[in-house]
């Protein structure tokens, strides 16, 4: 089997039985997604004339449970009647197939109304992106699309207006001398990317500090508030301190002439470290409205904006995507990106929404600083359209 990465081409032969086992831990880890790949990939080999132990009916048995699991009903029907004609005492097959013919005609009816209510509504820009946000499945298409460096590009038009230049933040006194080399990556939501931006020795610095505190990084829980794991989120963190270290504090300084903002209600440095496999999938900086505590205990505000340096190149995988508007960011040692998570109303960009692709070949090291609201009054004045 064949797979791109970053422009790389890998090959492997897997047999039935490994695409098999691979959907067995899926499915045991309630893992649909991944079950129905692995177990169409069995399937397939199978179709294909593969020989094997396993069985077409053992296979379509997981398959379709997978599928009616994500909701797509049709298909699991259509594979629970191919399963009757092979064997068509299954039991569990029968069982199925009544149930899911009597939720298929269910569904549809709840459709039927649905678009009833739906032409009595419209939705405005910003609860049309929020619809979107919630069917997992387009997303997650985008998402592994990007990382495989495929999806949406930017049309010749918009690629003109992206440029290179030497900055100076409107002649900031530490800057005038040596002016920062930034790059447009995309532009909505704007993103930059500034080169030479952290040194060899500060990112050894920077490592050496992180190594021995690094913990599996935990998420907010949007509900209880609790800091706790998550498989969506795989890799290693620790947070450092200004005051800890003369590097850190310098560090610290840069993100703020270059940015303009205040640092002294940014959090800590965060360092991650993402091994083979590493990810973190599809999510937000900010916090919602559907959270209104999210960073309460802070009392600094929003994430109004996101800073984050690349440590180390990746030989394949890594990339840091937006798959809502087709942007990645690949990993590039030295280098750091910047982007706004909040628009100058203080509304958030639902754009931004983003994630760091699975590592597939190598070692990824970034470190980021996350930017409050306080503080940023006078540095980025509020604007009174919402969407400015």
């Amino acid at each position: 089997r064949l797979f791109v990465t970053s422009g790389v081409v890998h090959k492997s032969r897997m047999t039935v039985e490994d695409c098999y086992e691979l959907g067995k831990i899926a499915y045991s880890d309630a893992d649909y997604y991944h079950t129905e790949l692995w177990m169409a990939q069995a399937l397939s080999q199978l179709d294909e004339g593969e020989e094997s132990p396993i069985d077409k009916v053992t296979v379509m048995d997981y398959l379709s449970y997978a599928i009616y699991q994500q909701g797509e009903l049709d298909r699991a029907l259509e594979l629970t009647k191919r399963m009757l004609k092979l064997d068509p005492n299954h039991h569990r097959a029968n069982g199925n197939l009544k149930y899911f013919e009597f939720q298929l005609e269910k569904q549809r009816k709840a459709e039927d109304e649905k678009k009833e209510e739906d032409k009595k509504r419209v939705l405005d820009k910003r609860d049309a992106q929020r619809e979107r946000s919630k069917d997992p499945l387009p997303e997650r298409k985008k998402y592994e699309m990007l990382c495989r460096g495929e999806g949406i590009k930017l049309t010749p038009r918009r690629q003109s207006r992206l440029f290179c230049r030497y900055s100076n933040n409107n002649r900031h006194p530490r800057l005038l001398l040596a002016p920062v080399k930034q790059e447009d990556e995309w532009d909505r939501p704007w993103i930059v990317r500034y080169h030479e931006i952290i040194s060899d020795s500060e990112i050894e610095t920077v490592k050496e500090m992180a190594k021995p505190r690094l913990r599996r990084a935990t998420i907010s829980n949007p509900i209880t508030g609790v800091l706790e794991t998550a498989p969506y989120r795989i890799s290693k963190s620790a947070w450092l301190s200004g005051y800890e270290h003369s590097t850190i504090e310098r560090i610290n300084q840069r993100i703020e002439d270059v940015t303009g903002l205040e640092m002294d209600t940014a959090e800590e440095l965060q360092v991650a470290n993402y091994g083979v496999g590493g990810q973190y999938e599809p999510h937000f900086d900010f916090g919602r409205k559907d959270e209104p505590d999210a960073f309460k205990e802070l009392g600094t505000g929003n994430r109004i904006a996101t800073w984050l340096f690349y440590m180390s190149d990746v030989s394949a995988g890594g990339a840091t995507v937006f798959p809502d508007v087709g942007a990645a960011v690949w990993p590039k040692k030295g280098t750091a990106v910047f982007w706004y998570n909040l628009f100058a109303s203080g509304e958030g960009d639902y754009s931004t929404r983003h994630a760091a692709c699975p590592v597939l070949v190598g070692n990824k090291w970034v470190s980021n600083k996350w930017i409050h609201e306080r503080g940023q009054e006078f540095r980025r004045p509020c604007a009174l359209s919402e969407v400015e």
